[in-house]
């Protein structure tokens, strides 16, 4: 998955590029400086650091990870003034400054904390949404996995921006599902099943002969029905590009259900399309999921931006889609 907001501790994230929220100086620190610097081994750390001496807010500079990682990119945020001296523009250019230079590094995956959003004072809500802004529009996003690394989920809890998907759910999910289906097979062909077993010459033959697409053949016939480039797909879907290579070329892979979703939510098909594509695969979205009543409530809403979606199922700890 291209990106991902995960909760971790930044230097327990095994990625080729860890970013430290660092000062002007690039000197030790605390919270997330003092963190990173003790876990590459501060003294050969900060001597790299004087080295460069200086890093200008909005700005990065690179080191050495040593005992952490491959590099070490520190960036400056800004210190939060009520947001009324060009603090989102200057905290927005701290992600792209990181990215940039990991895509110069050729870096394969980066972990960033919530810049500013300690010692520095930037409300960790508006700090998660310039984050996610900036990193979903970036460039080079499918270059690499990039991984928001939230130390306190808790801090960043949005409830009345998620007020009225939690009165969704509310009216919507049930603990249990009214009754068990068949989870290998998709609905159609458990149907077919059950026909074939009041026949007299039941055989395996008679379902499979009138097997429908696959769930390949269906997202690539959907993909050119709709006019589409498969990297505008799998790009809206935060898929990576060698997992749609493996989809394009097999017409009998099997994935995920999180994955149908996305390329669900990528093709914006409506609630009975979307259920329709997942049959293909064996899934269904069910009420006893409350990550499917999540989706549900986008779909219904048509709202198809994905990274929206991902920073929902986040909020009510559900899992991420993509790959």
């Amino acid at each position: 998955m291209p990106f991902q907001i995960v909760r971790n501790d930044v230097t327990k994230m095994k990625t080729d590029v860890v970013v430290n929220a660092a000062n002007s100086h690039l000197r030790n620190g605390s919270g997330v400086c003092g963190a990173v610097f003790n876990a590459a081994g501060k003294d050969k750390l900060a001597e790299a650091c004087r080295k460069i001496g200086h890093c200008s807010v909005g700005s990065a500079v690179v080191t050495p990870g040593f005992d952490l990682c491959k590099y070490i990119i520190h960036t400056v945020g800004p210190i939060w003034k009520g947001g009324f001296f060009g603090e989102k523009e200057k905290l927005a250019s701290c992600y792209r400054s990181v990215l940039e230079l990991a895509s110069e590094l050729k870096a394969e995956s980066v972990a960033i904390p919530l810049i500013s959003s300690g010692v520095y004072g930037y409300p960790k809500d508006k700090a998660m949404k310039v984050a996610v802004e900036t990193i979903v529009t970036s460039e080079h996003l499918p270059e690499m996995d990039i991984y928001l690394v939230l130390f306190d989920k808790n801090a960043v809890r949005q409830g009345k921006k998620y007020s009225k998907i939690q009165e969704f759910i509310d009216e919507t999910y049930i603990e249990e599902y009214p009754y068990a289906r068949r989870a290998s097979l998709p609905m159609a062909q458990s149907i077919m099943l059950e026909e074939c077993k009041c026949k007299d010459n039941f055989s395996i033959e008679d379902v499979l002969s009138d097997l429908d697409e696959s769930f390949s053949e269906a997202l690539l016939r959907m993909i050119d029905e709709r006019g589409l480039k498969d990297s505008e797909v799998y790009k809206k879907a935060n898929i990576d590009r060698k997992l749609f290579s493996k989809i394009r070329n097999n017409k009998d892979y099997k994935p995920r259900k999180n994955t149908v979703i996305a390329f669900a939510i990528a093709l914006e098909l409506s609630l009975k399309e979307t259920n329709a594509f997942l049959e293909k695969a064996g899934f269904v979205l069910s009420h006893s999921n409350k990550a499917d009543v999540i989706i549900e409530y986008f779909i219904k809403n048509e709202k198809y931006d994905i990274f929206e979606i991902n920073e929902a199922l986040f909020e009510f700890d559900q899992p991420l889609l993509g790959c």
